[in-house]
Order: structure tokens, then sequence, then C-alpha cells
């Protein structure tokens, strides 16, 4: 795939304007986006799909977790809307329901193994006996057990999840900062070529472009960044 195929610029706006802005800044040079819960409670699901229906592609980032039933009928519906990748929390229950109810569909399931803004403290904190690392791990042969499309984790633990999930499963990567960029709230971060040289398939960007003051020649420069390894 080429660095634009690649590349997933998240629409972490809080008005559907300010997303349309965006969209219309970056033009032809991002076809993937990603829309979350801060735009989405803000008519983000109907804008993701009239964007899937324009001939983009969209990371519904919705990071599912309920009974079965209830993420397997919520699985449905988005796939029904033309979504290309969709999350949820990656727990082996809601993974069995998320893949049987996506069958059939071209929609791609992704397995939140440890959120980026979590440290091994903040693991203890929750209740978890494993250090993100251990956990990221245990999550990713759990989700290729089950059958699912792909993972989400840190670039730190790329590498190491490529390993086990082998050369066709997704590995989307978020906290994506470019040398220099201001970490935000991320505590596990990396730069676009080194994400990729570890293993991950696609990256995920938000605050680095749509909020530079140039979101076009932001843009241009991480994809430029990541061809030249690819």
């Amino acid at each position: 795939m080429i660095a634009r195929e690649r590349l997933i610029v998240g629409l972490d706006v809080p008005t559907l304007r300010e997303a349309e802005t965006i969209v219309d800044k970056l033009s032809d040079d991002i076809i993937f986006y990603k829309i979350g819960y801060q735009l989405a409670f803000a008519g983000g699901l109907e804008f993701a799909r009239d964007l899937a229906a324009s001939g983009k592609k969209i990371f519904l980032d919705m990071k599912l977790l309920d009974i079965d039933n209830t993420v397997a009928s919520g699985v449905e519906n988005i796939a029904k809307m033309g979504m290309s990748m969709l999350t949820l929390h990656a727990y082996p229950k809601a993974m069995r329901a998320a893949v049987e109810a996506a069958k059939g569909s071209s929609l791609c399931l992704l397995g939140v193994t440890v959120l980026t803004s979590m440290d091994e403290g903040d693991l203890i904190e929750a209740g978890y006996e494993y250090d993100p690392h251990t956990l990221v791990l245990r999550r990713a042969e759990q989700a290729r057990a089950v059958g699912m499309g792909g993972i989400v984790c840190s670039a730190e633990e790329a590498a190491a999840v490529r390993k086990i999930i082998g050369p066709d499963m997704a590995l989307v990567t978020p906290g994506i900062r470019p040398a220099g960029a201001d970490k935000g709230d991320q505590k596990r971060v990396m730069t676009p070529a080194d994400a990729l040289k570890a293993g991950s398939s696609h990256l995920v960007v938000a605050r680095p472009i749509v909020k530079a003051p140039d979101p076009k020649e932001a843009a241009r420069a991480i994809l430029a960044e990541m061809a030249e390894v690819l």
C-alpha cells in the first residue's frame, strides 16, 4: 500500500464545521479518516457515512464493549454504514461476538489492547496485574485466535505484536508524533518512520495535522516521511 492508504487522520475536533474544513483543506492528499467519540456525538456518524459514500475510508473509533448481543447488533449496523475499520476493546467474548456479526462484510475489526495514554501505573490503578507490554501481547494473541482483522497498540509494542499476529493482520498505531512535536496526553509515542519500521501497517495522526497552522503541509510532510520507509 502507498503512504496515503496507511495514514489515518484523526478528526478529533468538536464540531462538524471544523471537521468539514479539515477535510476540504486536505482534499485528495488524505483518503483515510478516523472519527471518534467527540465528533460522533456532534453529528459525526452521519458525516462518516457521507465521507464513506464519497469514496473516503473511515476508521470508526468506538471502542465497543458490552454484552455479546449488544456488541453484535452494533457491529451489524456499522458494517452497513460502509465503514472500513471499527475498534472494540480486546476482550475475548466481545471480539468473538463482533467477528461473527461482521462475517460477509468488508469491515476490519480492530482490537484495542492498551490505550496509548496509559502506563504501568495507570494499569495498576485500574486493577490489572500485567504491565502494558505483557497485556498488549496477551490481547494480541487472543485477537488473532478469534479471527479479528487487526490490533490497535502503541508503536512501542508494534514489533513484538507483529511477531504474534503475523504479516496479514492490520496493526494500527495511534500516538504518532513527528520529531519535535508535543506529546500532549500520550505517554507511549513514536515517529511515523520508526512506527512503520517497527511493523505498523496504519498510523493514526490527529493533533500534529488538524491543529497545525497548515494542515495540508503537515500531512504532506508526514506522508513524505512515510514514503521514504515504504
